[in-house]
C-alpha cells in the first residue's frame, strides 16, 4: 500500500514528562488516516496529528456511527517493539463496524497503516515495566448528511498516546439495580462510541455514593452480572475461577480470554458461565469470596476490594499469592517480550 507521508517539522516529545502521564491526554506526532469513498478505502496517509475538517452535519455527530479499539506497543530492553494479538483488534473493530452498518477496514489497510505509524513515532514508545503507548484505532461516518440512514463516506484514524502503569487505587463497585450498559439484541458486544456514553450519567452516581465503579447486570432481570464499568469482570470462588459467557450484550475482552488460557495452563479450574449476584454475596458472606478483578487493554488487571448491593456491603480479603498478580505478572512478561511466549501472542513490529 502506498502511504503518503507529511512527517512533522519539530517533535513535540522532549515537552513531555514521560514521569507524570494523565492517561489519553497526550498524544504522539503524528496520525494515520484514510477515507472510504465510492465503496473503497482510498488516500491512505501519515500526517502530524491534528485537528480534522468536518461538516456539521457529519454523520457520526447526529447517529453515531463510531466504534473503535483500544491497543499498546512494548518496547523490550532491546529497543524492539511488540503488539499483543494485533489480530483480534483487527477482526474486532470490523465486527463492530459490520454491526453498525460500517464498512471494514482491510487488513493492509489496518496492519501497514498502523506498523508505518509505529516505526515513525517509536520514540514515544519508552522502555520500562508499565511503559507504553495506547493506540486507538477508529471509524467515524463523515459524510455530510441529516438523513436517518448509513453514511457513505468514513474515515478510518489511528492516533496514540503515551501512557504509564495504570493505577486507580482502591477500587469499590455497586452492583447495578436499574441502569444497563447493553440489552439482548443490542450493540453491547461492539466497541461503539455510544456505549461508553451510555455509562457515564449512572457511573457518576456510583461516584456521589464513593464507588469508583459499576458492575453492570443483565438488562431484563438485573440478577447476573455482567461486566466491571468498562471492563470484562472475574471472580474467584476459593480456588475456582468464574467469568461470564460473552454473548451480544458483552465485549469479547483480548485480555479476558488470555486469562482465561492462562488459567487452564497454571491448573486453576475455569467456569464460564452466568454468574449471579445471590451466589457472589453469599459466597461473600461465607467467606468463600477470595477476589473479584477486572480485566482490559488500558488497567490490564484491576483488583476490586469492595461491592454494595441494595442496602448491604462487602469488604474481600487482602490475599497473597492472587489470582489478580499471577495474571498480570505473566500477561506482562509476554508483553514486554520477558519470557517465553507459546501462544505466539506477542508481534515484532
Amino acid at each position: 500500500m502506498d502511504i503518503k507521508i507529511q512527517q512533522i517539522e519539530q517533535s513535540k516529545i522532549d515537552s513531555v514528562d514521560f514521569d507524570n502521564l494523565n492517561f489519553g491526554r497526550t498524544f504522539s506526532d503524528h496520525m494515520f488516516v484514510c477515507d472510504y469513498v465510492d465503496g473503497q478505502w482510498v488516500n491512505p496517509e501519515i500526517k502530524p496529528y491534528g485537528p480534522l475538517l468536518f461538516e456539521p452535519s457529519a454523520r457520526v455527530f447526529h447517529y453515531g456511527q463510531a466504534v473503535f479499539e483500544g491497543m499498546k506497543a512494548y518496547k523490550d530492553d532491546n529497543d524492539d517493539i511488540f503488539l499483543f494479538r494485533p489480530d483480534e483488534n483487527f477482526n474486532r473493530i470490523n465486527l463492530s463496524a459490520e454491526r453498525l452498518a460500517m464498512p471494514s477496514v482491510p487488513e493492509n489497510v489496518f496492519f501497514e497503516g498502523l506498523k508505518k505509524l509505529l516505526n515513525i513515532d517509536k520514540d514515544w514508545i519508552k522502555k520500562g515495566l508499565g511503559n507504553s503507548l495506547y493506540i486507538r484505532p477508529f471509524i467515524i461516518a463523515t459524510e455530510g448528511a441529516i438523513a436517518a440512514s448509513p453514511a457513505e463516506a468514513y474515515k478510518f484514524i489511528i492516533i496514540c498516546s503515551p501512557a504509564q502503569s495504570y493505577y486507580a487505587g482502591e477500587v469499590r463497585v455497586i452492583f447495578s439495580q436499574k441502569y444497563s450498559r447493553s440489552a439482548d439484541g443490542g450493540v453491547g458486544y461492539a466497541k461503539a462510541a455510544g456505549n461508553y456514553a451510555a455509562q457515564f450519567y449512572p457511573t457518576s452516581l456510583a461516584h456521589k455514593e464513593g464507588y469508583q465503579q459499576i458492575i453492570w447486570t443483565d438488562a431484563n432481570t438485573h440478577e447476573y452480572l455482567e461486566e466491571a464499568g468498562t471492563m470484562n469482570i472475574f471472580f474467584r470462588v476459593g480456588d475456582k475461577l468464574i467469568t461470564t459467557p460473552t454473548n451480544d450484550r458483552i465485549l469479547d475482552g483480548v485480555t479476558r480470554k488470555s486469562i482465561i488460557q492462562l488459567a487452564k495452563d497454571n491448573n486453576i479450574e475455569v467456569e464460564v458461565r452466568k454468574v449471579s449476584v445471590s451466589e457472589i454475596k453469599e459466597a461473600a458472606r461465607l467467606g468463600e469470596l477470595k477476589e473479584i478483578f477486572g480485566s482490559g487493554t488500558a488497567a490490564v488487571i484491576n483488583p476490586i476490594k469492595g461491592f454494595k448491593h441494595k442496602d448491604t456491603t462487602f469488604e474481600l480479603p487482602n490475599i497473597e499469592n492472587s489470582y489478580a498478580s499471577l495474571f498480570k505478572e505473566k500477561l506482562l512478561n509476554i508483553q514486554y517480550n520477558k519470557s517465553e511466549d507459546q501462544y505466539n501472542w506477542r508481534v515484532k513490529i
